[in-house]
């Protein structure tokens, strides 16, 4: 780049709902891996709830946040995707065809473990989910050790999500910065983003609240 050069200006590329979700899903995920592994059992189911309400907002989020929130945006089929991998795809912002799909593996198997951690039952059956008064002792106890099994698939997947953040980061671009800032230089070409307007996350937030608490409760009001 000449020395009079002016670097790319940075635009809007995630907003916050968006990245909120993300990072706090990050940091309860391990918080609710140490807190089964030392017996704080009170704790992660807490961290579960919590976590059950962000992937509600982020499932809701996807059909009327922000467009590069939007599921429609990032999940292409075979052909996208194809075109992505020989670098003949559309110029695009936001999540790539691989990317997103890596995104909706993860969602995908997070609400997996937690419908699973709703029906366990623990070895004694003095800690159990909300819901698993609707199946009997041993079909809990059997859910708890898939729901332990699934706990792994995750792991691969978070470490799948990790290698590619840094494959980027090897190609110096950086992955990580535009999900703290939200802000990115946007690709030649590329539509820039819109974004949902306040009330419309904080309407989705208390939706995705009520649909946490009521499945909490074990399905009572």
């Amino acid at each position: 780049m000449p020395a009079d050069a002016t670097p790319p200006a940075t635009e809007r590329l995630w907003d916050l709902p968006t990245r909120l979700v993300h990072w706090l899903i990050a940091a309860l995920i391990p918080f609710s891996w140490w807190s089964a592994t030392h017996d704080h059992l009170p704790w992660h189911r807490l961290s579960g709830y919590t976590i059950l309400g962000l992937l509600v907002f982020r499932l809701i989020w996807g059909f009327v946040g922000s467009t590069t929130a939007r599921f429609h945006t990032f999940l292409r089929g075979p052909t996208g995707v194809w075109a992505h991998v020989r670098g003949r795809g559309e110029a695009s912002v936001g999540h790539k065809p691989l990317g997103g799909w890596s995104v909706a593996a993860m969602l995908a198997m997070l609400a997996i473990q937690l419908a699973l951690g709703l029906f366990s039952v623990d070895e004694d059956g003095l800690e159990a989910g909300p819901l698993s008064k609707f199946v009997d002792f041993d079909t809990g106890r059997a859910i708890a050790k898939v729901h332990h099994a699934g706990f792994l698939v995750l792991l691969g997947l978070i470490g799948l999500h990790l290698a590619a953040v840094a494959f980027y980061a090897l190609r110096r671009r950086n992955l990580i910065w535009p999900m703290i800032t939200g802000r990115a230089r946007l690709p030649t070409g590329a539509p820039a983003p819109r974004f949902a307007r306040v009330r419309i996350a904080v309407l989705a937030a208390l939706v995705a609240a009520a649909i946490a608490w009521f499945i909490a409760h074990g399905l009572r009001l």
